[in-house]
C-alpha cells in the first residue's frame, strides 16, 4: 500500500464526485506542508489500485490538480507536487504522531483585539410559550397577501430596476408608499426625498449615529433606555449622558440642565411608548425638548418603535411631526407590523441628512431588498397593510386586557405594573423579595419563557412581559406557571 493512501478517504455514498474527493484531498495535503514542492506523486494505475478505484477516476483527479497547479508532470519521468509552490510549514503532530486534520481555526494569524462592548447575548426566537419583549404574533400576518405580491414582483422580471442594483436610500415604491402613508397617520410634512428604508429601525439607528456622532460627542439618553441603541452609540465613540426616566418619560427639565453645562450632540428618546417603561410622554414634554433642540442645535433621534398599536385614545402625534427647524431624525419599523423575519425599517430626516445616511448605508448594504420592498408596497397600494393593521390593532387591544386582568387577579401580590395605553409590553417590577433571574429558571424549565431583566438592571427587579405574540389561551397558561413557580 502507497503511504499516500494513508490520507485519501473515500465516500462512495457522498454526493461529492470521488476523483474531487481524491483530489481534494491531496490538495489539503499540499497546502499543510505534508506533501512538499517537487514531491513525486505515485502513478495513476498503483494509486487507483491502493484506493480500489478506477484508474480513469484518478486520471480525472490528476487532470483536475493539473488544471488548477498544484501539480506537473515530466516527460517519462512522471508525475510531481508543482515546484513552484511555496514551501509550506509542515503542519505538527499530535501524541499519536498523526496529524492533526479537520480542526476548525479558533485564532487569527493577525492582530485583532475582540470588541468586548459588543459582546453581549444576541437575542432570538422561540417556538416556545414566551411573555417576551414586546413582538408581534407573527402567526397573524397577511402571509397569503405577502406571498401573492411577492409572486407579482417577481414576474416582473422584466423590470430591471428589480433585478439589478437600485437607489441606495431603498425602492422608491416603497418610499412612495411610506412616504403617503407617514403623511397620513403621523402628520409629516415630508417627501419621498426625505425617507430612507434600512433592514429594520437598528439599523437606522446605527446609520444616523455613524453620520451624526463623532468620538467625544455627547449622547442623552435615558437611564432606562434601549441597549442596542446604547451600544450604536458608544461604538461611535460618544459618552453616554443617563437622563432621569419618571412615569412621563424622559426628564426634559433634567436634560435642560445639562445642555446648560456641557455641548450635546444628540438625543435619543422614545416617546410615543417609552423603552422599556412603556410610559407616553406628554404633549408639554414634547414641546419642550424641541425648544431645546432649537437652543442647543442638537439632534433629536426619535424612535417610534410600536406606534401603530395605541388602544386607550388615539396616539399622540410624534415629534417630528411638529419639527419645523429640521432637528429630528424620525425612525420606524415594518418589523413589529408584520414579523421580525422581514427586515424592513425606515428612517424620515431632512433631505441633506438621508442623502448622508443612504451613502453611509451604501458602504455595508447597497441596497436592500428590491423584491420584497417591492412588495410590500403593493400591500400597502391595495390595502392589504392596513386590513391588517386593523385586525393586529384589535386583537393585541384583547390580548392586553386579558393578560393585565389575569396578572392583576392572579399575580397582583408579586407584580407591580400599570396597564400601557398601548404597545406590546408591560413594564412590571417583581417583588424585591423574590429574584427575578431565579424566576426566569424556574418558568423556563416549566416551559415558559421571561426575560430575566438583568439588562435593565439587578437592583430593579422588572422587566417586560409581552403579551402581543401569544393568543388569549397562551396567555392564560403562561400566568398559571408564573403563579405556580411564584407558589
Amino acid at each position: 500500500m502507497h503511504p499516500l493512501s494513508t490520507f485519501i478517504s473515500i465516500d462512495k455514498s457522498a454526493k461529492t464526485p470521488i476523483f474531487v474527493q481524491i483530489a481534494n484531498a491531496l490538495t489539503d495535503q499540499i497546502r499543510k506542508g505534508t506533501m512538499v514542492s517537487g514531491a513525486h506523486l505515485p502513478g495513476t494505475r498503483v494509486l487507483a489500485v491502493t484506493l480500489g478505484v478506477h484508474r480513469k477516476t484518478v486520471i480525472a483527479a490528476y487532470d483536475e490538480l493539473m488544471a488548477q497547479g498544484w501539480i506537473e508532470t515530466q516527460t517519462t519521468k512522471g508525475t510531481f507536487v508543482s515546484r513552484k509552490l511555496p514551501e509550506v510549514k509542515v503542519d505538527k503532530l499530535n501524541h499519536t504522531g498523526i496529524q492533526i486534520t479537520n480542526k476548525p481555526l479558533e485564532k487569527a494569524g493577525f492582530a485583532f483585539k475582540k470588541n468586548q462592548l459588543l459582546d453581549v447575548p444576541a437575542l432570538r426566537g422561540t417556538h416556545g410559550l414566551a411573555f417576551n419583549d414586546g413582538f408581534p404574533d407573527v402567526r397573524l400576518a397577511p402571509w397569503d397577501e405577502i406571498s401573492r405580491a411577492y409572486r407579482s414582483v417577481v414576474k416582473q422580471g422584466y423590470r430591471k430596476d428589480l433585478l439589478f442594483y437600485s437607489d441606495i436610500s431603498g425602492e422608491y415604491s416603497l418610499r412612495a408608499a411610506l412616504t403617503d402613508y407617514l403623511r397620513e397617520s403621523r402628520g409629516l410634512r415630508i417627501g419621498i426625498e426625505n425617507v430612507l428604508i434600512t433592514r429594520g429601525s437598528t439599523m437606522a439607528i446605527y446609520l444616523a449615529a455613524q453620520s451624526i456622532v463623532q468620538s467625544g460627542d455627547v449622547v442623552l439618553v435615558g437611564d432606562l433606555s434601549y441597549g442596542s441603541g446604547n451600544l450604536i452609540f458608544q461604538n461611535a465613540g460618544a459618552t453616554l449622558v443617563k437622563v432621569p426616566v419618571d412615569e412621563q418619560g424622559i426628564d426634559v427639565d433634567a436634560m435642560a440642565r445639562i445642555c446648560e453645562k456641557t455641548s450635546v450632540r444628540l438625543v435619543y428618546v422614545t416617546p410615543h411608548h417609552h423603552y422599556p417603561t412603556t410610559v407616553t410622554m406628554p404633549a408639554e414634554r414634547r414641546l419642550r425638548l424641541l425648544q431645546l433642540a432649537e437652543k442647543y442645535h442638537f439632534c433629536v433621534l426619535e424612535d417610534d418603535y410600536d406606534y401603530d398599536f395605541h388602544y386607550d385614545c388615539n396616539p399622540i402625534m410624534p415629534l417630528a411631526g411638529a419639527d419645523t427647524g429640521g432637528h429630528v431624525i424620525y425612525v420606524g419599523s415594518l418589523c413589529k407590523v408584520l414579523t421580525p423575519a422581514l427586515r424592513v425599517g425606515y428612517a424620515v430626516a431632512p433631505t441633506e441628512v438621508i442623502a448622508g445616511m443612504s451613502q453611509l448605508r451604501r458602504l455595508i448594504d447597497r441596497q436592500g431588498d428590491n423584491l420584497l420592498e417591492a412588495a410590500l408596497a403593493m400591500l400597502f397600494r391595495d390595502g392589504a397593510m392596513m386590513r391588517h393593521l386593523k385586525k393586529a390593532q384589535k386583537n393585541y387591544h384583547h390580548r392586553r386586557d386579558v393578560f393585565c386582568e389575569l396578572m392583576s387577579s392572579e399575580l397582583g401580590t408579586f407584580f407591580e405594573f400599570t396597564k400601557p395605553t398601548g404597545g406590546m409590553a408591560v413594564w412590571a417590577r417583581l417583588d424585591p423579595a423574590i429574584s427575578l433571574p431565579d424566576l426566569s429558571k424556574k418558568t423556563s424549565q416549566k416551559g415558559l419563557l421571561i426575560p430575566d431583566g438583568i439588562s435593565y438592571g439587578k437592583h430593579l427587579n422588572a422587566t417586560r412581559l409581552g403579551f402581543a405574540s401569544v393568543n388569549e389561551s397562551e396567555i392564560e397558561r403562561g400566568i398559571q406557571i408564573l403563579r405556580g413557580c411564584l407558589g
